[in-house]
């Protein structure tokens, strides 16, 4: 699929105004005599998302006001400008210039992100509507936001039977040759000869042309150096412990994780940044076979540490404790991990919201700070010490999944932090999947974080 883009630069592309119901009339003081009757005529009060194109003189097409709806409005949503890509009439449309910066920017990247259609398996119709990258707005970082969330989609949207750890390795191969970055992958049984035994343990029970793996990906020579974990399940069964049908549905996203990291990844590289970056996917398929890991099984890590298996459809923090053990050794500037980690995280927060933890308060407020100005909101959750004991069974050093069900989240992250031990770490819990449509922001496979991230590298990596 094609990243979306902007148009090219014309000076007859159609003028497109932002306007709130305090701002409405005088924008209307500035249309052509016309443009302003027929505003008054359709009863437009510029509640959020409502567009109305506007006639010229002989009927044709002057231009469109787009609503931003009131204070309460614009307080509740995001990208609240950008349905308009999917339902204005075709035609080449430019901002007003005096619109403020931030918000044209806003703007420009939710043109973009609504313009985005999954389209490999069934013809979907993309807007005709097309915005020229507004003045004073970096135009080219804005394109790679765009694409990299693009890739993430496409990567979640894609069904395990076109999406399993070989076609993962694909996608991240394809990534790496377009940016000229270094790939490694350890295979099946190579994964137990290269320490990395959770890995192998979790996907061991999959078919053979869909045998685990660890994708591993470098880039950049000088800065920095940021590693990021990106969870690769590319469809969880839940094993042994077996998922209800209705929960299975949706399992095609438990490699949102890596689809994101790659979409992060993807930015990072198109922007240039200054950063030795480090990609690891651990891939895999948790289904169930003769060979499938069982619950009660005491199982062995890259850590040295042993993990007691009581639920088999806990199986994320498995494969992404070796990656995280893998990644320290190198004493990165900082590692992140992403995954569609625990149910916990959502009844918490909802859909929308991107759960992260760290224990540097200064790395939580650059990165809060930074999701707000970019739209990308995020939420702090505690590494709570007081719960280690949770995941502390007695019989081995790790209990996978606690029992009692309180703080499933917490605990999750508190696991994989024992596994980053000594690293300067972020974890986020992301869900992967917008639920219902909203603007810039289709059903399906969504990116969760990465925006906000890429915001705050200045912050956390001392970039200029």
């Amino acid at each position: 699929m094609t990243a979306p883009d902007f148009a090219a630069a014309t000076a007859d592309a159609l003028p497109l105004r932002l306007v709130t119901p305090e701002t409405l009339d005088a924008a209307l003081e500035a249309l052509p005599e016309v443009a302003q009757g027929w505003v008054r005529a359709q009863g437009f009060r510029a509640g959020a998302s409502a567009v109305l194109a506007l006639p010229d003189a002989k009927g044709g097409l002057w231009g469109a006001l787009v609503g931003l709806g009131g204070d309460k409005a614009r307080a509740r949503g995001r990208f609240i400008a950008a349905a308009a890509a999917s339902k204005l009439p075709e035609g080449t449309y430019a901002l007003d210039p005096s619109t403020e910066p931030a918000l044209a920017a806003e703007t420009a990247l939710g043109w973009l992100l609504e313009s985005y259609r999954f389209d490999r398996y069934a013809r979907q119709s993309a807007p005709k509507a097309r915005l020229v990258a507004p003045a004073g707005v970096d135009a080219d970082r804005i394109r790679a936001i765009a694409a990299g969330e693009a890739l993430t989609r496409d990567l979640i949207n894609t069904p395990a039977s076109d999406m399993g750890p070989a076609d993962l390795e694909a996608a991240a191969a394809a990534l790496a040759e377009e940016f000229g970055a270094r790939m490694a992958v350890t295979r099946d049984e190579e994964l137990l000869a290269g320490n990395l035994p959770l890995i192998h343990t979790v996907g061991r029970a999959a078919a053979p042309d869909r045998a685990p793996r660890l994708i591993d990906m470098r880039w950049g020579d000088q800065g920095p150096a940021l590693t990021l974990v990106g969870k690769g399940v590319c469809f969880d069964t839940g094993g042994l412990n077996l998922k209800p049908g209705a929960s299975m549905g949706l399992m095609k996203k438990d490699m949102g994780g890596a689809a994101t990291v790659l979409g992060f990844a993807r930015m990072i590289m198109a922007l240039g940044l200054k950063i030795r970056l480090r990609v690891l996917i651990p891939a895999v398929e948790n289904s169930v076979s003769a060979d499938a890991f069982r619950p009660g099984d005491i199982l062995a890590s890259r850590k040295g540490l042993t993990v007691e298996n009581n639920n088999t459809d806990a199986e994320g923090r498995l494969v992404l404790a070796d990656a995280l053990a893998l990644g320290g050794e190198e004493s990165p500037d900082l590692m992140i991990s992403m995954a569609t980690l625990t149910g916990a995280a959502r009844v918490a927060v909802g859909p929308d919201l991107s759960p992260f933890y760290t224990d540097a308060d200064e790395d939580a407020a650059a990165i809060a700070a930074a999701a707000a100005r970019v739209a990308d909101p995020v939420w702090r959750m505690p590494f709570h010490d007081p719960y280690e004991p949770l995941i502390e069974p007695g019989i081995a050093d790790l209990d996978n999944a606690p029992s009692g069900g309180m703080a499933g989240s917490i605990t999750a992250a508190l696991f994989l932090r024992r596994f980053a031990e000594g690293t300067r770490y972020a974890h986020f819990d992301i869900y992967g999947w917008n639920p219902k449509p909203a603007p810039a922001r289709p059903k399906g496979g969504v990116g969760m974080g990465a925006r906000a991230l890429l915001e705050a590298m200045p912050d956390l990596l001392g970039l200029e």
